[in-house]
């Protein structure tokens, strides 16, 4: 009797262009929502000082704790999409998000002792770090399946859900709207929308495994964290991330305390930023065709040294054009480097994973530091932080060079 030889399976058939069009509206709603999510809690940071008679060095302790969550949830991002998928790991992030969110209005409209606040932001953390990793992996599926670069149109879509968020958070700080009733309509706005959108992801993962982190396979490419290029991309993302990082911490805070404004005029020079950062990133895939990475990376990190200084410096009504000029200059040096890491598409989830675990070193130590620097210096003049962080991403910048360009 002859032996027989069973053929392999057949690969499943890739999803057709119709599915990836769908899938990249999905996309896009996701990442809006976690840009709503993440600024209807930054948008009221003033108010929570405020209530809670927080200084600037308390309050960057409070800040640490969803840090500190948001690092943990990282490395567990890859591994939760592996083996659930995109769609389910970002439904498990943004399910314990929002139950931190909404413990954290409660605990700030009881006027809760601070650490009891830090307990329910650590879950905030946690869960953005699933959502923001998973959510980034399927939209390079959806990049790699419609064969165009689409990656800064779902960052600009998250910098307008923060916008938006923004603008009502400003409303809701002037009506004086507790935070637990802010939080709370937010919470069910997310949750809805999420119904409707993750049933729309690509049906398999387009993304290759990531496994687990940027640890290698046995037998096979090695570890993406001993990679000097990925490293020195995960570096310009930590600069990137820090530099938008500290407006969206610190930037309506250091109004208010700084310049002796009510807290509704903070929050709308934090929208400023917002505002021109989103539309940095949908003006900045134009720029980026037109001239190419590391020409746009250096005008964009100079803006925002430029803003920067005009916030600190210019007084009350030229900081808010300065905080136009930072959220332009801040617009593209995240969404660029996680492309930029996601070049070669066999390696895109092991090094995209390395560079946002790195880049959110700075929402880890920057909070803090910021305040602990506030306590003597005062916030306003802290922010002068940024332009030493855009001279680090300037002195690395060429790690994100297209491979065609490279030498």
């Amino acid at each position: 009797m002859k032996d027989t030889v069973t053929a392999p399976p057949a690969a499943p058939p890739a999803p057709p262009i119709a599915d990836a069009r769908r899938a990249r509206v999905a996309v896009l709603v996701v990442f809006a929502l976690a840009g709503v999510a993440f600024a209807s809690w930054a948008s009221r940071i003033a108010d929570l000082k405020t209530t809670l008679g927080l200084t600037a060095g308390q309050l960057g302790l409070v800040l640490l704790a969803v840090s500190l969550g948001s690092v943990t949830g990282l490395p567990l991002a890859g591994r939760l999409s592996d083996r659930v998928g995109a769609d389910r790991a970002v439904a498990s992030g943004m399910l314990v998000s929002l139950l931190g969110l909404v413990g954290a209005g409660a605990a700030v409209t009881l006027d809760a002792h601070r650490l009891v606040l830090a307990l329910f932001l650590y879950p905030v953390g946690l869960g953005i770090g699933f959502w923001d990793v998973a959510m980034n992996l399927e939209g390079a599926g959806v990049e790699r399946r419609l064969g165009r670069s689409v990656m800064p149109h779902f960052h600009a879509a998250f910098s307008g859900g923060t916008v938006v968020a923004a603008l009502v958070g400003a409303g809701m700080s002037w009506a004086q709207v507790p935070l637990l009733a802010h939080f709370l309509g937010a919470a069910l706005l997310i949750a809805g929308a999420a119904v409707w959108s993750l049933p729309r992801f690509l049906p398999e993962s387009a993304v290759p495994s990531s496994d687990e982190g940027g640890m290698p396979v046995r037998g096979r490419q090695r570890s993406a964290w001993l990679e000097p290029r990925t490293l020195l991309i995960g570096v310009v993302v930590l600069a990137a991330a820090a530099t938008e990082g500290t407006a969206n911490d610190w930037l309506a805070v250091a109004l208010v305390d700084g310049y002796d404004q009510p807290e509704w005029v903070g929050v709308l020079g934090f929208a400023a930023f917002l505002t021109f950062m989103t539309l940095g990133r949908l003006a900045g895939t134009r720029a980026l065709d037109a001239y190419g990475r590391l020409p746009v990376l250096r005008v964009s990190f100079a803006m925002a040294v430029l803003g920067a200084l005009l916030v600190v410096l210019g007084g009350p009504w030229l900081a808010f054009v300065g905080a136009a000029v930072w959220g332009a200059g801040a617009a593209l040096g995240f969404p660029v480097g996680m492309s930029a890491s996601a070049d070669d598409p066999e390696r895109a989830a092991a090094r995209m994973s390395v560079v946002a675990t790195i880049g959110y070193v700075a929402f880890l130590a920057g909070p803090p530091l910021l305040g602990f620097l506030g306590d003597h210096v005062g916030v306003l003049r802290a922010l002068l932080v940024v332009g030493a962080l855009a001279v680090l991403a300037l002195s690395v910048v060429t790690a994100v060079r297209e491979p065609d360009d490279a030498p």
